[in-house]
């Protein structure tokens, strides 16, 4: 306990320090019913009253981009937490203290997603859903198994997150790679459009790669749509896109650190 006592004092004052930003609280959670109400106007004009397409109904259409953007809200990752430090300098005193500077990273952005999931989250959902129909969990213990899945798939989230960052060891600003790795989450993890609709082709890519990881499997679990077998090897692929992940940011961690160079003081 005495180890994590450092991290657990980060996290605590990362979400302290979220709750200090009242309006900033409230828009985020308006910005996120919004949200919810554009796709919803969306796909309502793209079904066109019917109750269904290809088999996928509104309600699981509803479903997947309301928890989908309900945990985007949840899932805050800081990607300039080091790009930023190595920028300014300060890496080099982060370097000296006494705790792991990717544990540090970690608990900051933990305490931060545990207020959103809290005090934002609950809040847009409840609100969404007393006006759009959602699916119930087919069973009480999808809804469990929702909950785990969408832990690790935070987890995929952060390590890739943690990926990009180390790139900025190799160059000067990072936000084109942020803003890559930003698109291809939005567009492959299914959040935006849910990945029913995608060719086979393109679902056969995907699978390949994190980022359906991240909400789908959670959704899909939710839902009811893979047995046992399958959400145990759901659950299988997002431990090792965070194991390999995590491991690649290591390998470039300690190679870029090689290459740091702070000037000034």
């Amino acid at each position: 306990m005495t180890k994590l006592s450092p991290y657990l004092a980060f996290a605590r004052k990362s979400f302290l320090g979220r709750s200090a930003y009242r309006f900033d609280h409230f828009m985020g959670i308006l910005s996120t019913v919004l949200r919810i109400f554009i796709f919803w106007e969306i796909y309502r004009a793209l079904y066109g009253g019917r109750a269904e397409v290809d088999g996928i109904t509104i309600t699981m259409v509803a479903t997947n981009f309301i928890l989908s953007l309900g945990l985007e809200s949840v899932f805050y990752v800081n990607d300039y937490y080091l790009p930023s430090r190595i920028q300014n300098g300060s890496i080099a005193t982060e370097l000296l203290l006494p705790v792991n500077i990717h544990g540090r990273m970690l608990a900051d952005n933990l305490g931060h997603a545990l207020f959103q999931l809290l005090f934002h989250f609950v809040p847009a959902v409840a609100f969404s859903v007393l006006f759009i129909r959602i699916a119930a969990p087919a069973e009480l213990s999808m809804a469990f198994l929702f909950l785990l899945s969408a832990f690790l798939g935070y987890g995929v989230l952060w390590t890739v997150s943690f990926v990009a960052q180390m790139l900025s060891f190799w160059l000067i600003n990072v936000w084109s790679v942020m803003t890559i790795k930003n698109v291809f989450v939005n567009v492959l993890s299914g959040s935006m459009i849910p990945l029913w609709f995608m060719p086979d082709w393109m679902r056969g890519v995907i699978r390949f790669t994190p980022f359906s990881s991240i909400y789908f499997t959670p959704v899909q679990i939710y839902l009811g749509q893979l047995s046992l077998t399958e959400i145990l090897c759901g659950f299988g692929v997002q431990v090792f896109w965070i194991l390999a992940l995590f491991l690649a940011g290591m390998l470039l961690w300690k190679k870029g650190q090689k290459k740091l160079v702070v000037q000034g003081g």
